[in-house]
């Protein structure tokens, strides 16, 4: 019994303490939610970018490592790209957003899985989470089998905890309004700010490298933006 409750309250510590960033992002999430983004593909999207994260830890059970952590740093370029398309190509997000409204009211749940916003989610929680997998590597190193299973047990259960907290929060009045007013305006810099600190916490690129990085990038995002105009015209 003993070595039951010590597997649920590591898992429980674990990863409380390597999602606390991850719900602030899940509050924002969950406050972008209407027709076109619905609270389903912020679950689901959830659960595929941290059950990437279990999977990218699992070689600390089996003994070794696939990646070596300034490579798993680069995968913060991914909200730096999704922060600049919305900083860059807010009209036309919104926009799209009307167009869509339609469309996309009669999605089902099967076909939320192939949604491009599901995998956005996912990619952010992946990005996010190069913390989980250093901490989660040398746990798994140090579980047999039975402990492995409770440890992941938990962290599915507070996958859902974690979405479901951040749901009610959004709902609360004083909460929602904040979000509501202020969440588009500071959504891109909040993802741009966040895949930053991810690439430079990792030393997967130097300061200069990581500035030229995120110039090039925002020049092929408003290029892509501008081809994109003239194929519809």
């Amino acid at each position: 019994m003993s070595g039951l409750v010590t597997a649920i309250t590591t898992g429980i510590v674990a990863f409380s303490a390597t999602n606390i960033d991850d719900f602030v992002i899940l509050l924002l999430l969950f406050s972008q939610v209407n027709d076109n983004f619905r609270h389903r593909h912020i679950l689901i999207g959830q659960y595929l970018g941290f059950g990437g994260l279990v999977v990218a830890s699992f070689p600390g059970f089996l003994g070794g490592l696939i990646l070596p952590r300034h490579w798993i740093g680069l995968i913060g370029l991914i909200p730096i790209v999704i922060g600049l398309n919305l900083l860059l190509n807010r009209e036309e997000e919104e926009s799209e957003e009307v167009e869509a409204e339609t469309n996309l009211s009669e999605d089902s749940p099967i076909a939320s899985f192939f949604s491009p916003q599901v995998y956005s989610v996912a990619a952010i929680t992946l990005a996010n989470g190069s913390d989980n997998v250093s901490v989660y590597v040398p746990l798994f190193a140090n579980s047999n089998l039975g402990n492995l299973v409770l440890i992941l047990s938990t962290f599915l259960i507070l996958v859902g905890v974690w979405c479901y907290v951040a749901y009610k929060l959004t709902n609360q009045q004083a909460i929602a309004s904040i979000l509501t007013r202020y969440g588009n305006a500071i959504a891109p810099f909040i993802l741009i700010g966040l895949g930053a600190f991810i690439v430079w916490d990792s030393e997967a690129l130097s300061l200069v490298k990581l500035i030229a990085t995120c110039l090039c990038l925002a020049i092929l995002v408003k290029n892509d933006e501008q081809l994109t105009e003239s194929e519809e015209d």
